[in-house]
């Protein structure tokens, strides 16, 4: 039996992360929440608000023996742009943030290697933070799957999908394939 890891990222809107990460081998669980903030157990609108501190993330559960952490970090870093804060695109807050948020300590080192390749990478323009996950709380069920739910919604159609598509011509070696 293999163990899962956990990850908690943070890339813009969750639906656009998630809808990504479900393609992704060696994924076993993936849950939209929010993350990083201070209000308890928080709602949609209160987040959106800018009030709690919270940033949408996107928890998620892997093998490692299928994909390595290095490997969902390295995709992390193509669907979304670190380099813009507070804003992906026209979604614009601090719930919007980029940050990547590890579970147990020895995650850190390993994310604190590719954070700083891709800030090299980018000549210092970086604004990904990195820290141990605190107050995370799961976003409401009409969030779960989203994308999967209504790829014919507007943003899913015009904005997510071109995530997912991005996702899929570069990492095409990561894909699931129809037995997972």
């Amino acid at each position: 039996m293999n163990t899962l890891e956990r990850i908690t990222l943070a890339g813009g809107c969750f639906w656009c992360t998630e809808a990504v990460y479900e393609q992704v081998r060696g994924v076993q669980a993936l849950e939209s929440g929010y993350a990083m903030g201070h209000v308890k157990d928080p709602n949609y609108e209160q987040v959106c608000s800018g009030n709690t501190g919270h940033a949408e993330v996107l928890r998620i559960d892997f093998d490692p023996q299928q994909v390595s952490l290095r490997e969902l970090l390295e995709v992390f870093f193509v669907i979304h742009d670190p380099t813009t804060l507070n804003r992906q695109g026209a979604d614009v807050g601090t719930q919007y943030r980029s940050g990547i948020y590890f579970h147990m300590p020895e995650q850190e080192a390993q994310c604190r290697a590719v954070l700083d390749e891709v800030q090299q990478a980018n000549t210092g323009k970086v604004v990904t933070e990195l820290a141990p996950i605190r107050d995370y709380w799961p976003a409401e069920p009409y969030h779960q799957h989203y994308y999967a739910r209504h790829p014919d919604q507007g943003y899913c159609a015009f904005v997510v999908a071109g995530k997912v598509e991005k996702f899929r011509k570069t990492f095409a070696r990561l894909m699931r394939n129809d037995t997972e």
